[in-house]
């Protein structure tokens, strides 16, 4: 197929609303791999990079040579709203089948068998779906021109564990014809991931890698330990900044809480988890519009959320992983001049996290239907949830309950290992993202004090040209 880049210029600019943009570094040249059918592509490139006007461009390229339809395989196809709005500007027919649509399954269906749809959005699960497989994916199988694996870092981070159905992808990729177009997009592939998505993508994949840095990001880290600190900070400084953004918080019994506290202090707040349910649509577009001042999350609101100019970022609780950090605190300043991210630690996290790793084992007093939540001295009850499509996120009951146990293929020693080195390199990562508070003072203290010496204001928002 031949790549015609004065239609692929128009469609990028149909699809940002801007008649001046241009493509980023790389860009372009992604989209031209996967028209020319040069072999398969992964492309790692920061958050707000634009990797999915490389899929839906490409797509509507193939699809005006007449080629088939193409096939997109995501985690949060819920969070896809804005996405799959910039491909209806360029023309490209986005579906999608989820669990969240079923009334819409048989009008897709029949889309899908008259040409209609150029691009089919499912989620992992949907693999596993017997249906889906016989009655829809069958009868196209043969005609897709383009498989594209989006956020492609959960086959290795989430197929072991909360996501066990993207470990499919490996058997499915196997048996795909050598000269179907694939390509897979992430923003966080560190060297882990690549070589597991190298041997379940192939050993002739193409990577595509750019710089992860955002400068336009101003990063701090605070360490308040207790959540009433945290609380009075949020209640105090959240009213300085402008513009809306999002607060993350690791279980969903905080996300109400911190939310339930913040409007008694007047502010226009709202929470959102996986329990928030049809309410969600809604919330993400008052976000959009600036409508509320903050929305209070879990990892239900995460990739896939696109506001270019979300302004800033506050984590209530450190997060597992730098990888979960740079995804979410990426929400931010995709659009703007300068945006804050603002990392606070307490002293429950590391108990929320070792749960986390721990309740990932059916031992016999976490099993049946007759188990309660697992209670620790902080006088919490968790349990683990696969939200909708299967999105996880750290629940809370109040009593009892099943705990539905994850599966993961590591021991527990190299999950604590992994996140014992996690938390070293956050230090790096505030180093090598953004911009840091004080930058020559972790130059000289090394990584486990980067977080530390970044620290240097604790009552008070990092100001641009103020400290820095």
């Amino acid at each position: 197929m031949s790549y015609n880049a004065p239609r692929a210029l128009e469609l990028l600019r149909l699809g940002t609303q801007n008649p001046d943009t241009c493509f980023h570094d790389g860009q372009e040249d992604a989209i031209r791999h996967v028209v020319e059918g040069r072999g398969r592509l992964l492309v790692v490139q920061k958050t707000g990079w634009g990797k999915s006007f490389v899929y839906f461009i490409a797509t509507k390229l193939l699809r005006e040579q007449g080629v088939g339809p193409a096939l997109l395989i995501s985690p949060l196809l819920a969070l896809m709203r804005n996405q799959i709005a910039a491909a209806e500007r360029m023309g490209v027919h986005a579906r999608t089948i989820n669990s969240d649509n079923q009334e819409e399954w048989t009008v897709v269906e029949a889309a899908l068998g008259h040409s209609e749809v150029d691009i089919l959005l499912i989620s992992p699960e949907r693999l596993a779906n017997e249906h889906f497989r016989t009655e829809v994916l069958a009868r196209f199988a043969g005609r897709i021109s383009l498989l594209v694996i989006d956020e492609a870092h959960c086959i290795s981070d989430w197929g072991h564990d909360f996501r066990p159905h993207y470990r499919l992808l490996e058997r499915i990729v196997r048996t795909l014809p050598p000269n179907l177009r694939l390509l897979a997009t992430t923003a966080t592939a560190n060297n882990r991931v690549l070589d597991d998505l190298q041997t379940v993508l192939g050993p002739h994949l193409t990577v595509s890698r750019g710089d992860l840095a955002r400068p336009s990001l101003f990063l701090q880290s605070i360490r308040l330990p207790s959540q009433a600190e945290r609380l009075a900070w949020l209640a105090q400084q959240l009213p300085t900044l402008q513009g809306s953004g999002i607060i993350y918080t690791l279980t969903v019994r905080d996300a109400t809480q911190v939310a339930k506290w913040l409007r008694s202090r007047g502010l226009n707040v709202q929470s959102y988890t996986g329990e928030t349910g049809e309410r969600r649509p809604q919330l993400e577009q008052d976000l959009l519009n600036n409508q509320v001042k903050a929305l209070v999350a879990t990892t239900a609101l995460g990739m896939g959320f696109d506001k270019p100019n979300l302004a800033f970022v506050i984590h209530f609780q450190t997060p597992s992983s730098v990888v979960a950090y740079y995804q979410q605190v990426g929400r931010a300043g995709r659009a703007l001049e300068s945006a804050y991210g603002v990392l606070l630690s307490g002293q429950e996290e590391a108990e929320i996290n070792d749960y986390f790793i721990e309740s990932a084992f059916p031992l016999p007093h976490r099993s049946g239907t007759g188990t309660g939540g697992i209670t620790h001295s902080t006088g919490w009850a968790f349990n683990q949830r696969i939200d909708g499509e299967g999105q996880c996120e750290l629940g809370t009951t109040q009593q009892g309950g099943a705990v539905n146990v994850a599966r993961i293929a590591r021991s527990h020693r190299q999950t604590r290992q992994q996140m014992d080195a996690d938390h070293d390199n956050f230090g790096q990562f505030f180093l090598a993202t953004g911009r840091a508070a004080d930058s020559v003072a972790s130059r000289r203290t090394g990584t486990n004090a980067a977080i530390r010496c970044l620290a240097f204001r604790p009552h008070g928002i990092p100001r641009p040209g103020i400290g820095w």
